[in-house]
């Protein structure tokens, strides 16, 4: 499924992978959300419900443009810079930034609406 993400008036598009922490995510859409910086490297947003566990999706290297879910926190994570190694544990991979990342750089908090992309 695509989706796109808007900041102000700059848009990001994005693919979400096939396993259900993605379909739960997706079953949220449209969200309203505000990115805060988080370690640098990532932009993240509370979620309104908890999503379900993907348990292959828990080993990640991340990377810029990587969407994830961390499931401790209930929130969304926006890697918008490499990580340095592998995430393991409670991060489940959602999808991947397709275009528009340097809106999603910038430093936050950033309003975002998501939203399926039907175009």
């Amino acid at each position: 499924m695509n989706i796109r993400l808007t900041v102000n008036d700059q848009v990001a598009t994005a693919t979400l992978y096939d396993n259900a922490t993605a379909q739960g995510f997706a079953a949220l859409l449209p969200l309203s959300l505000t990115l805060v910086n988080y370690a640098r490297i990532e932009r993240i947003a509370d979620l309104p419900s908890k999503l379900p566990r993907s348990g292959d999706e828990s080993a990640v290297p991340v990377k810029a443009g990587d969407l994830a879910y961390y499931a401790p926190w209930g929130n969304l994570a926006i890697f918008v810079q490499d990580g340095p190694g592998n995430y393991t544990g409670d991060l489940m991979r959602l999808g991947a930034v397709n275009t528009g990342l340097p809106a999603l750089q910038r430093p936050g908090p950033l309003p975002v609406r998501i939203e399926r992309d039907l175009g």
